[in-house]
């Protein structure tokens, strides 16, 4: 993606602190969509800068699960850290001071809560005219305005006034001297061209104090526009110490990177015409930063495992066969990998692909063909095997003997025997099932035993039966 000097930059500016946040990716896909229907440019920016928190391996967590979206390399300008632009950082602090629209302060919090006697309030601005010059353990504040009002003309919330004497002089640089996120922000968004920040509304309240630093520093502010928070069943917001959030999480249960991508961008927006499963180039050309709600936003975990059964379901059979690689293999697959077969799997996979909400059930649905025998599921068992299921399971081997290894057929035998007990298919077929696959729910029965083949099926109808009457 590349941009002229006048055209729109984004950029999206994770801290890596942790795994990758769904809401996080909602505001990269956001901002991803207005770039492209805007023919910009998506700038990724590293903020590492809290070294007491930052590890190398959630960055390249960030820039795997931005690639796992369709937001590799080719889609942004960076990645940028903004620890190598500390410099200029430091240089925009000292220019403020030396400006006059920031001071040297020596407080503590202890020392205001002692002046004020309030908890609550926060700095009284003591050391605003005191003249203190730089030193050891003195902080760096901004001069807010005494008086006016800061406006933000928010492109998703509408105008929101802040009266400046509400704005206490917020700090830009501690006492060893390290800049704070607040001005090393609006110095990356300069040095970087971004004209518009799209990012949650738990920001809202920073932009005015950013939108000040701008103008002390004679440049335009960007366009703001900021989203609504994601919020679970209980209409709380979205906790990674409570809820599901990790990104990486739903792409290892097995989400697929398309139906994620389309789920999250409903989160706060809306296609025309009540569609919901959208290709996302038809997305991104209706995406408007004007039509997105300000609203919180449910993160409804069921929808978006109805969005990926519809994603699955819609792939192409070799597509779906390469989508289940992962989980055909160790450490997810139960089976020996010498007993894997790709030409057994192809034949199951289209009976699997109409019954899956998530990849990882890949695993539960074939694994009674790879395993050297069935794992029971003991409740599936307790229940398919009570009387007559011995004396079944012996009819259905002696009926299976010598018929063609066909599903009609399959079926039709397994009816009759159980109509000889007064059974429906359903309740017949119960014990064959939980014999030859160890659960009472999978795929197709007769299309299952097809597959498997008449030696195995019928191995595997008398270990069961032995194991009813206690001879296994």
């Amino acid at each position: 993606m590349t941009s002229s000097d006048s055209a729109i930059r984004v950029r999206f500016a994770p801290s890596p602190t942790g795994m990758f946040h769904v809401g996080g990716a909602r505001s990269v896909l956001f901002n991803w969509a207005f770039a492209l229907h805007n023919h910009g440019t998506l700038v990724l920016r590293i903020e590492d800068t809290d070294a007491a928190r930052n590890r190398p391996e959630w960055i390249d967590g960030i820039i795997s699960a931005l690639a796992w979206l369709g937001i590799d390399g080719s889609q942004y300008e960076g990645p940028f850290l903004q620890s190598g632009n500390l410099g200029k950082h430091t240089e925009a602090a000292q220019r403020l001071y030396s400006e006059g629209r920031a001071y040297y302060c020596d407080c503590t919090r202890q020392d205001v809560i002692a002046r004020t006697g309030d908890t609550q309030r926060g700095y009284d601005g003591y050391c605003r005219d005191r003249g203190l010059s730089p030193g050891e353990g003195r902080a760096l504040r901004f001069r807010a305005p005494d008086e006016g009002a800061t406006v933000i003309d928010d492109l998703v919330r509408g105008r929101t006034v802040f009266e400046n004497s509400a704005i206490e002089d917020f700090v830009l640089a501690r006492g060893d001297g390290s800049v704070l996120f607040l001005l090393a922000n609006v110095i990356d968004d300069m040095d970087q061209r971004i004209t518009h920040v799209l990012r949650s509304e738990e920001h809202l309240s920073n932009t005015p104090k950013q939108q000040l630093l701008f103008e002390a520093l004679g440049q335009q502010p960007p366009a703001w526009g900021h989203l609504s928070i994601i919020v679970n069943e209980r209409r709380q917001k979205m906790s990674k110490r409570r809820d599901k959030v990790a990104l990486e999480g739903f792409r290892d249960e097995g989400y697929l990177a398309e139906a994620m991508r389309n789920y999250l961008m409903l989160l706060g927006w809306a296609p025309r015409g009540g569609r919901e499963i959208v290709p996302w180039d038809e997305m991104v050309a209706e995406f408007r930063l004007e039509d997105v709600n300000p609203s919180p936003a449910f993160f409804d975990v069921k929808k978006l495992r109805a969005f990926n059964g519809e994603y699955i379901r819609a792939l192409k059979p070799a597509a779906f066969i390469a989508e289940c690689q992962p989980w055909l293999a160790a450490p997810s697959a139960p089976w020996p990998a010498e007993r894997f077969d790709p030409a057994v799997f192809a034949e199951l996979a289209p009976l699997a692909q109409t019954r899956m909400s998530l990849l990882a059930e890949i695993v539960t649905m074939v694994d009674f063909a790879f395993l050297p025998d069935p794992v029971y599921d003991e409740p599936s068992w307790a229940k398919a095997m009570r009387e007559p299921a011995a004396e079944l399971l012996a009819e259905v081997a002696a009926a299976y003997e010598d018929v063609p290894w066909q599903g009609d057929v399959l079926r039709e035998r397994l009816e009759a025997v159980g109509a000889t007990y007064g059974l429906s298919l359903g309740k017949a077929q119960a014990p064959v099932r939980v014999a030859v696959t160890g659960r009472t729910v999978g795929l197709p029965l007769f299309e299952s035993l097809v597959v498997l083949g008449r030696p195995e099926t019928l191995r595997r109808i008398e270990s069961a039966r032995e194991r009813v009457i206690g001879l296994a």
